[in-house]
């Protein structure tokens, strides 16, 4: 009986996107934490090349030992250059990051980083076509200016 409400609960939050948006933002925070402590006496572009290493590592013992690794000719053109352009994006943004940590506190960085989510949407209502609500909108909104007000010096 316990077996089958853990399988159950286990599935249930396993498929939920909400509890891994939760999750990503959990690590994310501690990323902050975490690089601004380790950029403190290092090159952040030095950090970056550490930090990219690190996850390299990490996601090829992820697919080797998950078996999910699958041979690269099956994936199509279109994904590999989004996956490059993606690859891109994400090296410049953690370049961009760590010096920002360098440089500033991280209760300012963070907020000012998060702006990626305000980006997001209007991105997405661009390029992707995808239409907020209302509500929504009220919150980019907010967020938008909450990194505003936790950035602005006082």
């Amino acid at each position: 009986m316990a077996s089958d409400a853990w399988s159950s609960w286990q599935g249930s939050w396993q498929g939920s996107w909400q509890v891994w948006a939760l999750l990503s933002a959990s690590f994310a925070a501690l990323t902050a934490i975490f690089a601004k402590v380790g950029v403190e006496n290092i090159n952040p572009d030095l950090a970056t090349f550490i930090r990219t290493c690190v996850v390299l590592a990490s996601f090829a013992l992820l697919l080797a030992t998950t078996g999910q690794f699958q041979s690269p000719g099956a994936i199509t053109g279109k994904t590999w250059t989004f996956l490059v352009l993606s690859g891109l994006a994400t090296g410049a943004s953690w370049l961009c990051y760590f010096r920002a940590l360098k440089l500033g506190p991280a209760t300012l960085v963070a907020p000012i980083d998060k702006l990626s989510v305000v980006l997001v949407a209007l991105f997405a209502f661009v390029f992707l076509g995808e239409r907020p609500s209302a509500t929504g909108w009220a919150g980019i909104a907010l967020i938008s200016a909450g990194a505003v007000l936790l950035a602005v010096k006082r």
